[in-house]
């Protein structure tokens, strides 16, 4: 069985820093606060974009974002207990939306 070399190594596990990242966030009491997410097994995670057209193309045009290096995000949240930065993302579910439609009144016979 041949040895996977590092650059073959689809997570590799060296932390290599990813520099400037689009990071989004959300108004919070002292100004901008980065967005935290969930991993899908449920972890929090930070995340970051490499560039503006992906942070739009995953989370919309409305989005806040700041630029961030890749440490200063992981020590921004590391207080918080979160780890792991997550790097283009490109699986996000949709924002929850208004339910506008009622439920029928029921009728008796």
């Amino acid at each position: 069985m041949a040895q996977l070399r590092y650059g073959n190594d689809p997570e590799p596990s060296d932390r290599f820093p990813a520099g400037l990242l689009y990071v989004p966030v959300r108004p919070g009491p002292s100004g901008s606060a980065a967005r935290l997410f969930r991993t899908p097994l449920g972890d929090r995670t930070a995340v970051g974009f490499t560039s503006e057209s992906r942070l739009v193309a995953t989370l919309g045009p409305d989005q806040a974002w700041i630029r961030l290096a890749e440490p200063a995000l992981r020590s921004l949240t590391a207080s918080l207990g979160v780890t792991t930065v997550t790097v283009d993302p490109q699986f996000t579910t949709p924002a929850p939306t208004a339910v506008t439609s009622q439920i029928p009144a029921l009728r008796t016979a």
